[in-house]
């Protein structure tokens, strides 16, 4: 009889335990290991593993390659994702810059989702540019971008869900849009932090992601990882990330892998807290709409239903008028919700962006100011109260 397969949960307990040493012992958490410089039994072993460093394989030479630490991390993302190799980054955006940078070449193109992070259009493009890389953004409710296609064309960078409105893309499309014209998909997987989907096992080449957020869970360390299981992209991942100097410190390391353990108990309490939220957001006179993909009025439900295995806690949300001063004094008058822009800690957040902000997503209409709620994991009665009372003293 066939041993049935563990589940991810149990998974990624066990991923990148330490090994027990020579008494037959081993800690539960793997310890943290900081170093700058590494030290060699000998000149053998020097030449030994300098070559197998040099041959693609994931061996610390210097400090700034990583430890047992970074070592045991990178196993758990990649049981997260699904992924043969994984490579940290001191932040989301630096996984993001260190994909594009390592796949694409001067006088190449890329076709970017328009209701990317913000970010890749403020600091990436520019960067871009200069480097002679163009890029056409393009709105993935129109499913495949054909009409932008161009010979030069090289890679399809997709964020899905979207971390402002939820937009969700059709990633096996692409996916076999991508594998139909020789390009690499790539897609931004922190608003599921791995748990809930899996970019490779739908279509993707690459997923990168920000463990700033839900795989640390606690907003107390800055820190990203890219993701695939092909060799090639790996080696240039790996290239490139060098080139960069990029690092992540063993202490950070540690708090990531401290943090995904308990990744699956606390989406499901987001989750939970964010879908009670959305509900009774639903139900106030003073918003028009509201953003969340496991609604099942939201455009992008039958595709979430579809891909993905559960939602996260951010709930976003468009007053029914544009008056924006009042949409800021009802941010200012929350108590439970701080005012922040990142998201995936244990509390509650609130972020507000003007029309302005939001214009270049094609997912957006209107001249209303939205809200972005981070639903943390307070008592989800409270923090409707919450929401209430300042609708009550700013909206009436």
């Amino acid at each position: 009889m066939t041993a049935r397969a563990h589940a991810l949960s149990t998974r990624l307990l066990h991923a990148g335990l330490g090994a027990f040493d020579d008494s037959g012992a081993a800690p539960v958490n793997v310890p943290v290991v900081r170093t700058s410089t590494v030290r060699f039994a000998s000149g053998a072993d020097y030449e030994r593993l300098h070559r197998l460093r040099h041959d693609g394989e994931n061996v610390a030479t210097y400090g700034r390659h990583g430890t047992a630490t970074h070592r045991a991390l990178e196993a758990a993302i990649g049981e997260l994702e699904g992924a043969d190799h994984t490579l940290l980054a001191p932040s989301g955006m630096a996984a993001i810059t260190l994909a594009f940078l390592s796949l694409l070449s001067p006088g190449e193109h890329a076709l970017i989702q328009d209701s990317v992070y913000g970010p890749v259009r403020e600091r990436l493009e520019p960067l871009l540019a200069r480097l002679g890389i163009d890029v056409t953004y393009f709105a993935a409710k129109d499913g495949v971008p054909a009409h932008a296609l161009r010979p030069d064309t090289r890679l399809v960078y997709v964020e899905s869900p979207g971390s402002f409105l939820y937009e969700i893309a059709d990633l096996p499309a692409l996916g076999a849009f991508a594998e139909q014209h020789g390009l690499i998909l790539a897609a931004d997987n922190t608003w599921s932090a791995g748990w809930l989907h899996q970019p490779l096992a739908h279509g993707a080449h690459v997923s990168v992601q920000a463990s700033t957020k839900y795989i640390g869970g606690h907003s107390d360390l800055m820190q990203g990882a890219i993701s695939t299981n092909d060799p090639g992209l790996a080696l240039r991942f790996r290239d490139t990330h060098e080139a960069l100097g990029l690092a992540v410190g063993a202490d950070d390391a540690y708090l990531a892998l401290r943090g995904i353990r308990t990744l699956g108990v606390r989406l499901a309490r987001h989750a939970q807290n964010a879908l009670e939220v959305a509900q009774f957001l639903q139900q106030e006179r003073a918003v028009a709409r509201v953003f969340h993909p496991a609604l099942p009025d939201d455009p992008g439900h039958a595709l979430w239903r579809r891909d993905f295995s559960g939602a996260n806690g951010l709930v976003s949300f468009a007053f029914e008028d544009g008056d924006i001063a009042r949409a800021g004094r009802f941010i200012d008058s929350l108590q439970l919700f701080s005012l922040g822009a990142s998201w995936g800690g244990y509390e509650s957040l609130a972020l507000l962006a003007p029309p302005s902000r939001l214009r270049p997503h094609s997912y957006f209409s209107g001249d209303a100011p939205v809200v972005r709620l981070h639903v943390g994991l307070e008592d989800a009665a409270d923090l409707i109260d919450d929401l209430r009372r300042a609708f009550r003293l700013t909206c009436t």
